[in-house]
């Protein structure tokens, strides 16, 4: 999320409904399994990555990628332990358990930067990187609507150090706005994708957040899907739960007017995807 201040100066910007079939009799003894918001029965707390951790519920089926492709990178996404708090830029916790299932175990920096939408960006760029698709990264500052080039920012240095630097620029400039503007809207919430992100402008501020991993119900292709976030102050990434559906969270089916998140709440025109 982010706030902007309009000043003279160089500024820096800050960024940053599930439904069950279940009857009452069936919810009851679900119940037994939710520990700090989750559904213990979908997760494997041994899984070191989204893939390997989150269990998909009975009745539906994980999609799969190729390994050049976005989704494969977001599923393999590494976790941190299942015990693990996440950490803020400053080096303090964030206790709220109820919140999150996971921590992606990523980087973030010393600087209170890596916010919502910046952590969507940055998981967009690192996908890119890894496959050297430096061409493709690229993010729209809100002060003018035009794209930063990491290849022209990197000038020929693509060691992790000049790049993300080049996220910290992005991150400075860029916000929830300049995001929303810059991605296209799905038509509809059955369209959902994969890497598929969830941004509100809001006013004065925003939030985003972005879909990591999806399972397809084969008979009806229902689909589930799992979210992250960061938020505000600076802050690592986080599989958020489901606080509406706890016997299926931190699985969500995107379905009804208002989606629910442990700290926001989105619409289904929110819903945005890459060009």
């Amino acid at each position: 999320m982010k706030i902007l201040y309009l000043i003279s100066i160089p500024f820096v910007l800050n960024s940053c409904t599930a439904s069950s079939n279940q009857n009452k009799s069936q919810d009851k003894p679900e119940q037994l399994h939710v520990v700090d918001g989750y559904n213990q029965k979908w997760i494997d707390p041994h899984g070191k990555t989204i893939k390997d951790r989150f269990t998909p519920p009975v009745g539906y089926e994980r999609e799969n990628y190729k390994k050049n492709e976005f989704g494969y990178f977001l599923q393999q996404l590494p976790l941190k332990p299942i015990e693990s708090l996440v950490t803020y830029y400053n080096g303090r916790t964030k206790d709220r358990r109820d919140i999150y299932a996971s921590v992606i175990d990523l980087p973030i920096g010393k600087r209170d930067l890596h916010q919502c939408a910046d952590a969507v960006m940055r998981l967009r760029a690192d996908y890119l990187y890894q496959n050297k698709k430096y061409k493709d990264i690229h993010f729209n500052f809100l002060s003018d609507g035009k794209p930063r080039y990491y290849e022209q920012f990197a000038a020929g240095d693509y060691t992790y150090p000049k790049y993300w630097k080049y996220l910290e620029n992005i991150f400075a400039y860029a916000n929830t706005s300049s995001l929303h503007d810059e991605l296209t809207t799905v038509k509809s919430m059955d369209d959902v994708q994969i890497g598929d992100t969830f941004v509100q402008k809001g006013n004065p501020i925003g939030h985003a957040i972005i879909i990591v991993d999806i399972a397809v119900n084969p008979k009806d292709g229902q689909k589930l899907v799992l979210m992250a976030q960061s938020y505000m102050p600076a802050q690592e990434l986080q599989i958020i739960n489901n606080p509406v559906n706890k016997s299926l969270s931190p699985w969500y089916v995107l379905s009804g007017d208002v989606i629910r998140t442990p700290e926001w709440k989105f619409y289904p025109q929110n819903l945005k995807t890459w060009n």
